[in-house]
């Protein structure tokens, strides 16, 4: 019997945004013709992985996403992305799309058995952030889906954590309030934002751990995670090393595709999906539990190979549609 097979990718697609609409106020808007060649210019970068589960960040309207995914072979109906709804009578958004700052989403060809919006930090993650008090809600929401995969229900968590750029305090006018100059600052804003990322973190730990614990059924995480595989944060999610010393840890943890792929070595060397401050790392992230590790006496899928699509990363700024590679995980059903 044949094995069944799919594909499942992430990408940034860097402010993704309906023409004339502010998103930023120091941003310029989209004009039509910059709109469409977002949009074309997207959609070829991402035909090229084939992708039935197609997780993205960085939207800030469900219409853009939409006709990106129509363009893709996919449609509107499998698109998923509450938090950035253009539809009027959305309870969420009103129809204004994402508000402040962009959303994830998930486009995919597999039936969806249902969905959640992840808005509140779980309270035992909860952290007291210097100067701003604590940190109850998710800046950006991550999203979790269940889908039907050629009939084998999987969970999937795509999530943008915080950045590790400084965050300096504001007034509500926006107007800086601390003197960005001062070195001392400087390493303040940035223990904010690490806080925050840290929080991020432990709450979708938590939330996992809920949905892998004493169960069968194969989970997902991936999205920008803004910090590389082995980084504190990153692995506050996944807790693959835990692993080395209690194997009964194996239930909950998670593990990093490219490491556990039944072809790996053959595109180690080339992996990186951002440059920052003029250093390729890997920030776009795809972890998978259990399920996924083919040695695993409850496997029910194996990660055959990971692809990195990041050749347009080499392009001059202006030429480049997003500033984030494509991380792209074929999988087997076993």
């Amino acid at each position: 019997m044949k094995k069944q097979n799919f594909y499942v990718a992430t990408a940034n697609l860097l402010n993704f945004a309906n023409p004339a609409r502010t998103y930023y106020e120091n941003a310029p808007e989209y004009d039509q013709a910059s709109y469409q060649r977002k949009l074309k210019g997207l959609s070829q970068l991402l035909a090229q992985t084939h992708a039935d589960i197609l997780a993205v960040q960085e939207v800030w309207d469900s219409d853009a996403l939409e006709a990106l995914a129509v363009s893709l072979g996919f449609e509107k109906q499998q698109v998923i992305i509450p938090q950035a709804s253009n539809r009027p009578n959305d309870p969420i958004t009103h129809g204004l799309g994402a508000q402040g700052t962009p959303a994830v989403g998930l486009i995919s060809r597999f039936g969806c058995l249902s969905t959640n919006s992840l808005i509140d930090i779980k309270p035992q993650a909860v952290i007291d952030i210097p100067d701003l008090g604590l940190y109850r809600q998710f800046n950006r929401p991550p999203l979790l889906v269940r889908y039907d995969v050629h009939g084998q229900p999987i969970t999937v968590l795509t999530a943008h954590l915080k950045s590790k750029r400084a965050y300096h305090l504001r007034d509500d006018n926006g107007q800086l309030l601390e003197d960005i100059d001062d070195p001392n600052i400087r390493v303040r804003a940035k223990l904010r934002s690490l806080c925050m990322r840290a929080a991020e973190a432990a709450s979708i730990r938590m939330v996992l751990i809920e949905h892998m614990k004493h169960t069968r059924e194969p989970v997902i995480l991936l999205g920008d995670m803004n910090d590389v595989t082995d980084s504190v944060t990153t692995q506050l999610m996944a807790e693959t090393g835990e692993v080395n010393y209690d194997k009964g840890m194996r239930d909950v943890a998670l593990f990093d595709a490219a490491r556990i792929q039944t072809r790996y070595g053959w595109m180690k060397d080339v992996a990186y999906t951002h440059i920052h401050q003029g250093v390729p790392e890997v920030i776009d992230q795809l972890f998978v539990s259990e399920e996924f590790l083919a040695d695993s006496k409850y496997a029910l899928a194996e990660v055959e190979r990971v692809d990195y699509f990041n050749d347009h990363l080499k392009w001059d700024y202006e030429d480049r549609v997003t500033d984030h590679g494509i991380v792209r995980a074929k999988i087997n059903l076993l």
